[in-house]
């Protein structure tokens, strides 16, 4: 005895499809609504202005034969936060919708970017030469220490910039493990590397710089 054999036709098929298809639009449309679409918006119009406008000031600053990619501080390391970033975005809003919905958090990581940028930007429109986006570990004529404008509060503003910068992106995104993973690895990365540039400040100024990181803090949470 053969089996019970359905076959559909064409146009049936075609409905059949197409209300599947119009189903997943509806789904998603609920998923990806007014929240997601902001949220996503904004953190990517934070990286894109970040990123170009770091390179561009580079350029202003240096000139372009002196600025390579680099200066657009995307790495490998970066790619990978940043695709957990959205990984972790994406399913959290499927499976926690609500979540994305605290929009007083939501907006104070938005202030924690603007404020990240600010800070950054004041520092580089400040040191102007003397910013670099690699640390130099050879004295140049006419190298001097800034310790005016933002670095009268802060000896690392440009450091303390992208710590708020870059926790805030997953703030704003109410991405709760990525704010704590965010927060950590660029604290840690920044406790090394601030002492081993101001290794360098110490050999280019003395006393002076001695002096000036004893009155100063270093902008950083925990790091002197």
């Amino acid at each position: 005895m053969s089996g019970l054999r359905i076959s559909y036709s064409p146009i049936f098929t075609f409905f059949l499809s197409e209300g599947m298809h119009f189903y997943l639009l509806e789904t998603m449309g609920e998923i990806f609504g007014y929240t997601a679409w902001r949220q996503l918006l904004q953190m990517l119009a934070a990286l894109i202005f970040f990123h170009f406008s770091e390179y561009v000031l580079a350029i202003i600053i240096h000139g372009r034969n002196n600025v390579s990619l680099s200066s657009l501080l995307i790495s490998k390391h970066y790619i990978l936060a940043m695709a957990c970033s959205f990984l972790e975005y994406l399913v959290e809003i499927v499976l926690f919708p609500e979540l994305k919905e605290h929009w007083w958090i939501s907006n104070t990581g938005l202030a924690m970017i603007l404020i990240g940028e600010i800070i950054r930007k004041a520092a580089i429109g400040t040191a102007r030469q003397a910013f670099t986006h690699l640390i130099k570990i050879y004295y140049e004529d006419g190298h001097e220490l800034v310790t005016e404008g933002i670095y009268r509060y802060m000896r690392h503003p440009g450091y303390s910039g992208f710590f708020i910068f870059a926790t805030g992106t997953q703030v704003m995104l109410c991405n709760p493990l990525c704010t704590i993973a965010f927060a950590v690895v660029t604290w840690k990365f920044f406790s090394r590397r601030i002492p081993y540039e101001e290794f360098f400040l110490k050999q280019f100024f003395g006393v002076q710089y001695i002096e000036y990181a004893r009155k100063v803090p270093s902008g950083l949470p925990f790091i002197k």
